[in-house]
């Protein structure tokens, strides 16, 4: 299975909610709390968006975190990368370690090159800012009478 790490999805949720709400500065205890969180994991997501220059901080008694960027120049790529690194689904695909005793051999390296770019192009095509617009009508799930979710077979 395919997965991104809790950090990871941590990161994109803290990012949407202050890209969502530009007009403030957050804290992490304040954020954390907005989104129901634990504070040490998301200082710690925090501390990593800081350093790449995707959020800037900002100390004193009206401190916080805002935005490094507009929403728009920052991609789930940038996200990703800033909190787990570059974006390899392999371990012979970015920075190779040599933990693979096959890699120089593998007749397969360069098509997971192609699968990796396709995903890395993906991530890197989708905003920040389309990760806090209102989602289109198709995405949302239908609403019964009642107001209760229904979802569809």
């Amino acid at each position: 299975m395919f997965r991104l790490n809790r950090l990871v999805d941590y990161g994109v949720v803290l990012m949407s909610h202050i890209a969502a709400h530009t007009d403030r500065r957050f804290s992490a205890p304040g954020l954390a709390s907005d989104l129901g969180l634990p504070v040490p994991v998301v200082s710690k997501v925090l501390k990593g968006l800081v350093h790449r220059g995707l959020l800037t901080s900002y100390r004193g008694a009206k401190g916080g975190y805002r935005l490094g960027r507009e929403a728009d120049a920052i991609t789930v790529a940038d996200i990703i990368s800033a909190i787990d690194g570059p974006i390899a689904l392999t371990h012979c695909i970015e920075d190779s370690d040599g933990t693979c005793g096959i890699e120089s051999l593998c007749p397969q390296r360069g098509n997971w090159q192609i699968i990796n770019h396709a995903v890395r192009n993906a991530l890197a095509d989708i905003r920040l800012s389309d990760l806090t617009a209102p989602l289109p009508p198709f995405f949302e799930p239908p609403l019964s009478k009642g107001g209760k979710d229904v979802t569809p077979l």
